[in-house]
Formats: C-alpha cells, structure tokens, sequence
C-alpha cells in the first residue's frame, strides 16, 4: 500500500473537515457582533437612544469598548445596525403574508396582530426612536427613509395586484393607497408609545375595524 492509498483509505468521508483558524477567527467574530446588537437593543429599550451609551453596551455585551467602535464605528450606526436586522426580518414575514392566498382584509387583520407583537418586542420601540432621531440627523434620516421605503414598495405590490383583481381603486393609485396602508400603523405605533388608552384614543380596534371596509371593497 502506497502512503497516497492509505492516507485516503483512512478517512471518513462523511466526517466533516476540520474548521480553519480562519474559519474559527470568523465564528468569533460573528458572535461579538451578534453579542453587542443584543446588548445594544436591550440598552435602547431600557433607556432610550439619547441616554445611550456604547460603554453601557459593551459592558452588558461583556466586550471591550473598543470592538464596538471597531464593528460599527459609532452609537449611530450600531442603533441602526440594530434596526437593520429587524427591519428586514419582518419584511420578510410581510412578503410571505402578503404572497398568500387569504383575501386582502384577512392579512389586514393578521398585520394587526403582527403589530402587537412587534410592540411586545419592542421593535416599534426602536424604528420611532430612529425617527424621532433622524429629525436632526440627516444621516439617520435618510437610512430610517430606506427602511421605510421598503414597506412602501411592498404595499404599492400589494396594492396593485389588489387592483387588477377587484377593477380598481377609485380615485386613488397603488403608491396613494399604499401610503394609506402604512401611515394609519406609524401613527397607531406612536400613540401607543406616547401612553395612549384605548379609552383615550382607541386607535387599535379603528384600525382593526379597516378590515371590515377593506372585506366590503373586496365584495364589491
């Protein structure tokens, strides 16, 4: 038996290759990073964005101060990591929602729920403290627009297809309708945020009760 012969002879071929340093240095990486989005979102809906701090993140993430500077360079761009990766994450949840086969005031009342839930996670919480942060920071601004332009095209998506199946809109066209969509839950959100009781201002069953007029048009 040649050295060749018996060098391959004696491999499993159904055990995995043994992970490169590289590859280990990579994993490492990874998990600082997923380390300190966590802490950061954990931070945010503790204390807000304006009493941030990145010492108070690396602390709770059990890493120097310096790996946040060296994996997202500012407060800015970890807070906008951290609504990056959730962002498109429920996108993606929308894009399969909408890609169903339920009618349209159906996925409307499912969208509501998705809304508790991402108040519960506090999802809601970071995209309106983004907002509220982007009205003085033009960078942050045009990121959060970015985001929200991507629930926008989803909507006029939904929109048109909702179109052509039903004959139309009226007066309105699929982006028109689109923003009629999204903007009643920003301005839901925002109420809920500020303490709002049902008693006080019951935005959660009106935009509930869209649903019966959105299954009235698809009638019609």
């Amino acid at each position: 038996m040649t050295r060749g012969s018996y060098a391959r002879s004696d491999v499993d071929e159904g055990e995995a290759a043994p992970i490169t340093r590289a590859e280990r240095r990579q994993q490492a990486t990874n998990d600082t990073r997923a380390s300190i989005l966590d802490a950061a979102r954990a931070t945010l809906l503790a204390v807000g964005y304006g009493n941030l701090s990145t010492r108070a993140v690396a602390d709770l993430a059990g890493v120097p101060l310096s790996q946040i500077h060296y994996h997202f360079r500012s407060k800015q761009q970890l807070i906008l990591a951290v609504l990056e990766a959730e962002n498109e994450r429920l996108l993606e949840r929308q894009r399969a929602m909408f890609a169903g086969d339920e009618p349209l005031w159906k996925q409307w009342e499912r969208a509501c729920d998705y809304l508790e839930d991402d108040i519960a996670s506090g999802y809601v919480r970071v995209l309106h403290e983004m907002m509220a942060a982007g009205w003085s920071d033009p960078e942050v601004a045009a990121a959060v627009r970015g985001y929200l332009s991507g629930w926008q095209r989803l909507l006029t998506d939904v929109a048109g297809r909702t179109s052509e199946r039903i004959g139309g809109l009226g007066p309105f066209t699929p982006g028109e309708v689109a923003a009629l969509m999204g903007m009643p839950f920003i301005g839901v959100e925002s109420a809920i945020l500020l303490g709002f009781t049902e008693d006080e201002l019951p935005a959660r069953s009106a935009l509930r009760k869209m649903a019966e007029v959105i299954r009235a048009a698809e009638k019609r």
